[in-house]
């Protein structure tokens, strides 16, 4: 990881990124209650690991088409992805608003994409 992703990541995690992080991974822990809910909560965990170090992460697709992921992006999209992703944009205009938060409005930009799809995402830090 480069320098300026390091510092990157250290003013993201002073500015919110912790609460992000603990919000999907209660969000997640909670949705694996139930059986039905797991492949949903590690979605969530997964989104907060991105959500805590975004800078220097990249996001890629798992490669094939497989019908279950369709499925789960869809019930995920419309129970929880659009308010997830209109919360990212929103934040993502509001950092875009001055130049310093350029490179945080992106991130936002990137987890508000992951966040609506996160079904057949891979990320690597």
């Amino acid at each position: 990881m480069r320098a300026r992703d390091v510092l990157l990541n250290i003013l993201w995690f002073l500015l919110g990124g912790e609460v992000l992080f603990l919000l999907y991974c209660i969000g997640g822990l909670l949705m694996m209650i139930t059986i039905v809910g797991i492949p949903f909560g590690i979605e969530a965990i997964k989104l907060g690991s991105l959500s805590l170090l975004p800078f220097g992460a990249a996001v890629g697709n798992l490669p094939g088409i497989h019908g279950l992921r369709f499925v789960f992006n869809v019930v995920w999209f419309l129970v929880i992805g659009w308010i997830i992703a209109l919360f990212h944009f929103l934040l993502s205009l509001i950092f875009a608003v001055t130049i310093i938060g350029l490179p945080f409005a992106y991130e936002h930009w990137k987890l508000g994409f992951v966040g609506a799809f996160p079904f057949g995402k891979i990320i690597v830090h």
